[in-house]
């Protein structure tokens, strides 16, 4: 099996020609809905143990990579009322190269008889709309998918193995059968892909770093279960 590490939301950064976009965006910007504290730092500590790894350096508020083309949130408020040919523009020059490049990757390992482990790193605001996130980490897959079940259920106990202490939960915050990159991918390959997106909540990170004991649960945990 291939592990594929990927972070869709490691930066907030607004391209210098729709810098005039962000004006009224800043604080946004600095907050969890303009990127993923820590996810980063997380994605280069897990780096090490995969075979392929990408990361998107354009800021989610632009356009939004783990969307699918044509959801609803895929351009934000800021981005929403630019024209069809503005926004085909952001598309094709920081929409499809993300996406489409590590569609081809998969795409490379399958057709070689092989499987491809796409794991995912996001973190995620401990209070959203008033209501606190109970949990510490979550792990989201199809849960209709075996494969993926049994690489959550295993990936669990590994962690819980090195952090006993940590809350961890399936599908939460959110349901990993809703629109992501890993729900286009599971059916652009049903065999030989598994997608899993890693939720770590951001009570974790300071100053955009994961706290260390995090960092190396996570990292055990995958290195074991691969």
């Amino acid at each position: 099996m291939k592990l594929v590490l990927t972070c869709e939301h490691a930066f907030n950064t607004i391209p210098p020609e729709y810098q005039n976009l962000s004006t009224n965006a800043r604080e946004t910007l600095k907050s969890h809905r303009g990127y993923d504290p820590g996810a980063l730092d997380l994605f280069y500590e897990l780096k090490d143990l995969s075979d392929f790894s990408f990361f998107h350096e354009t800021g989610r508020l632009l356009v939004e990579v783990n969307r699918s083309k044509g959801h609803s949130n895929l351009f934000s408020e800021f981005t929403k009322n630019l024209s069809g040919k503005q926004k085909n523009e952001i598309l094709i020059q920081y929409y499809f190269p993300y996406r489409d490049s590590i569609e081809k990757q998969i795409s490379s390992i399958i057709e070689k008889g092989e499987k491809a482990l796409h794991f995912s790193v996001h973190t995620f605001t401990p209070k959203l709309n008033e209501e606190i996130r109970n949990t510490d980490i979550g792990l989201l897959y199809d849960p209709t998918r075996s494969e993926e079940k049994e690489f959550s259920k295993k990936f669990k106990q590994n962690i819980k193995n090195h952090n006993p202490d940590l809350k961890i939960r399936f599908n939460y915050p959110y349901l990993g059968k809703a629109d992501g990159f890993t729900t286009y991918l599971r059916k652009k390959f049903p065999e030989n892909y598994l997608g899993i997106e890693l939720e770590v909540n951001q009570k974790f990170v300071s100053q955009n770093q994961m706290d260390h004991q995090i960092k190396n649960a996570v990292f055990l945990a995958l290195k074991e279960v691969g």
